[in-house]
C-alpha cells in the first residue's frame, strides 16, 4: 500500500508523506482534502467537519477486510468520488463501506462501494444526502449479504440516484421524513424495505429482479408514486406490499412480471384511516392485488388491470374483499365484457369478480399446471351454465373503465 502526497486545499501542512488517517488527524476542522488517483490505506475515522474528495473509480480507499473502512462521526462530512473497497465481514458489528453515526448535514456523493458487507449505514443521522453512489455486496448468498443502504432512527435525509447492485436490502427502520427518490435496484432480497417509519416519500425509483420490490411494514403517512418494480422473483415476488399500513398514498407506479403486483395485509392498520391506491398500471403479475387476512378501507380506483393470470385474490376464500369493505371504482379490468352505450367511457354495467371453477389454481397451487388448458376451460363453461353452488363474488366496481388509456 502507497503513502501519498495529498493536494490540500484550506488548509496549510509540511508536504511529506503521511497516511491517509495521519492526514485527517492534522486536517483543520473545515478543510477540503483532495486525493489523486491511487491506493490508500483504510480504515479510516473522520470525527472532525471536512470535505475528501478523489479523482473518481481510481482513487480508492482499502479497507484491511475487518470493521469497516470509512467511519464518519461528525456532523458536516462530504465525502466524493472515492471507490471504497474491503470491508469486513460480521454482520453484528454492521461492517460497512461507509458508517456515518450521530450526525447531520453529511453528503456521501458519486461512490462506488464494492466488497463491503453492508454499503453505507446511517445510525442517528439527519438532514443528510446520500446521492449516486454505486453499492453491492460481498459475493455471498442473498440472505448472508449486507445491506446496501440502512438507515436506522435516520430522518430528514436525502437518497437520490444510487444504484444497489447484488446487496441485500434498502432498509429504512424507525427513520421518518426522507426523500428516497430515482434509485435503482437489481438482484437483491428487498428492494426497499420500511419499519416503523412515517412520513417518506418514495417515487420514480426503478426495482429488477429482486425478491421483493418495495415493502411498507407498521408505518403509516407515505408517498409512493411513479416507482417501476419488474420481475420480483420467486412464487412468492411481491412488487408493493403494505403490511400494518395506514394512510398511505400508492400512485403511478408500474408493476410488471411480479408473482404478486400488490400485497395487502391488514391495512390500514388503523381504524377510520384508509390508503389511497391510485391511477396504478398492475400488468402481466400472477396476482394483480393479493389480499391476505382482513383489511377494509382502501380506496382502489382508476387503475389498470390488464395481463394478469388473476386481477385479484383473497387468500381466506371468504370473500373479504367485497365491496362494501373497500372501495372499487373506475378501474380498467381487461375481462370486463360489458358495453359503453352511452359513449363517456365508463362500462353501462358493473364489473363483477367471481370465483369459478377456473380459479381452483389459486386455492390449490397444484392445480396451476393446468392454469388455461381445455380441461379448465371446459369445468368454467359448465360450472357457470349449471353452477353447483353460489360463485364467491370478491368485489364490485361500479364504473369500470373501458379503455386502458383513460386513467391518467
Amino acid at each position: 500500500m502507497k503513502r501519498l502526497i495529498l493536494l490540500l486545499v484550506f488548509m496549510t501542512l509540511p508536504m511529506f508523506a503521511m497516511t491517509l488517517q495521519e492526514v485527517i488527524d492534522k486536517a483543520k476542522a473545515g478543510s477540503k482534502i483532495e486525493l489523486p488517483e491511487g491506493v490508500f490505506e483504510g480504515n479510516i475515522v473522520i470525527n472532525k467537519p471536512l470535505m475528501i474528495v478523489g479523482k473518481g473509480e481510481k482513487t480508492v480507499i482499502k479497507g484491511d477486510g475487518k470493521g469497516t473502512v470509512v467511519k464518519i462521526r461528525s456532523s458536516n462530512v462530504t465525502i466524493k468520488n472515492l471507490t471504497i473497497v474491503n470491508s469486513g465481514k460480521e454482520h453484528e458489528k454492521v461492517d460497512a463501506g461507509i458508517s456515518i453515526k450521530d450526525a447531520k448535514f453529511c453528503e456521501v456523493n458519486n461512490c462506488s462501494i464494492k466488497n463491503c458487507l453492508f454499503g453505507i449505514d446511517l445510525q442517528n443521522v439527519h438532514n443528510s444526502k446520500i446521492i449516486g453512489n454505486y453499492i453491492t455486496s460481498k459475493p455471498f448468498p442473498l440472505g448472508i449479504r449486507g445491506d446496501g443502504i440502512r438507515l436506522w432512527y435516520s430522518n430528514d435525509n436525502i437518497l437520490r440516484k444510487n444504484y444497489l447492485y447484488k446487496s441485500r436490502d434498502f432498509v429504512v427502520w424507525y427513520s421518518h421524513g426522507n426523500l428516497i427518490e430515482e434509485n435503482r435496484g437489481e438482484y437483491g432480497r428487498y428492494s426497499l424495505h420500511f419499519m416503523y417509519a412515517g412520513k417518506n416519500i418514495v417515487k420514480k425509483n426503478v426495482y429488477k429482479h429482486n425478491s421483493v420490490g418495495i415493502f411498507f411494514m407498521y408505518s403509516r403517512d407515505t408517498e409512493a408514486y411513479e416507482n417501476v418494480v419488474i420481475s420480483s422473483l420467486g412464487t412468492t415476488g411481491i412488487g408493493i406490499g403494505l403490511k400494518d399500513a395506514s394512510n398511505f398514498i400508492i400512485k403511478n407506479n408500474t408493476i410488471l412480471y411480479c408473482a404478486k403486483g400488490l400485497y395487502i395485509d391488514r391495512s390500514p392498520f388503523q381504524p377510520d384511516e384508509k390508503n389511497f391506491i391510485e391511477n396504478n398500471s398492475i400488468l402481466y403479475n400472477s396476482i394483480g392485488i393479493h389480499f391476505h387476512s382482513l383489511s377494509t378501507n382502501n380506496i382502489i380506483k382508476r387503475n389498470i388491470f390488464k395481463g394478469n393470470m388473476e386481477n385479484v385474490y383473497d387468500d381466506s376464500g371468504q370473500g373479504r374483499i367485497h365491496s362494501v369493505m373497500n372501495t372499487w371504482s373506475e378501474n380498467y379490468w381487461d375481462d370486463y365484457q360489458g358495453f359503453d352505450k352511452d359513449g363517456d367511457g365508463i362500462g353501462d354495467i358493473p364489473y363483477n369478480l367471481y370465483y369459478y371453477a377456473d380459479k381452483l389454481w389459486l386455492l390449490n397451487p397444484n392445480i396451476r399446471f393446468f392454469y388455461g388448458s381445455p380441461v379448465i376451460s371446459i369445468l368454467n363453461f359448465l360450472y357457470k351454465l349449471a353452477p353447483i353452488s353460489e360463485p364467491i363474488k370478491l368485489l364490485t366496481d361500479p364504473k369500470p373503465l373501458m379503455h386502458e388509456g383513460e386513467v391518467s
